[in-house]
């Protein structure tokens, strides 16, 4: 509009030094805090701006945490903040039992550790009708898929039950594991929190 600098930074309410400053580079200016950061050991990768900043201290540097932290994000370094997952709501099921095979089962995980070691997980799962074991998976990684691959197992052998007892565990609520059940018309029933043992009642 014609309009001088000092008028046009008025109307906006603009300081005119901040239109005379000149756009820095900010990897010009903090190349050194970048190199210091690339330098430094992130083990495990969670650990977070605190303990890189902290080893950076001990290295010497007397580098502001505020500067630090400002290249750090700027890095791409920042990592999201791990919420707590909150379980959907579910009803329990009463632990009533009934004397009949095949009408229902429970499934739970164990783990253990061999001499060496390494750890291995097993998955139990059992008649409460008949308190028979009708199937022992084993392996140092048992996902949902393979849970689903035992269950199809024993629906060839002896057909599914019409319920099964399950807890909280992340391969058990999995959409894998209930989209199953729900297209084999198969009730799942949840234990209580922090009751786990009632998978076991009968």
């Amino acid at each position: 509009m014609e309009l001088s600098i000092v008028k046009a930074c008025g109307v906006l309410k603009l300081p005119s030094a901040t239109f005379y400053r000149q756009p820095k580079d900010w990897r010009k200016a903090d190349s050194e805090v970048i190199d210091g950061l690339n330098e430094v050991p992130r083990k495990p990768p969670q650990s977070g701006f605190w303990k890189c900043y902290t080893r950076l201290r001990l290295q010497g540097v007397k580098w502001n945490h505020k500067r630090v932290y400002r290249v750090y994000c700027l890095m791409g370094l920042n990592l999201k903040r791990r919420a707590k997952r909150v379980l959907p709501k579910r009803d329990p099921k009463p632990l009533a039992v009934i004397d009949y095979p095949n009408k229902q089962w429970a499934l739970n995980f164990m783990y253990d550790t061999l001499y060496c070691g390494k750890s291995f997980r097993t998955l139990s799962v059992i008649d409460e009708g008949t308190r028979e074991c009708l199937a022992i998976e084993v392996d140092t990684s048992l996902p949902a898929q393979r849970v689903v691959r035992v269950l199809e197992q024993l629906k060839e052998e002896r057909g599914l039950p019409h319920q099964i007892r399950v807890d909280n565990d992340p391969e058990l609520i999995s959409a894998t594991l209930t989209d199953w059940c729900e297209e084999h018309n198969i009730e799942l029933a949840y234990t209580k929190p922090s009751k786990a043992t009632e998978k076991w009642f009968c």
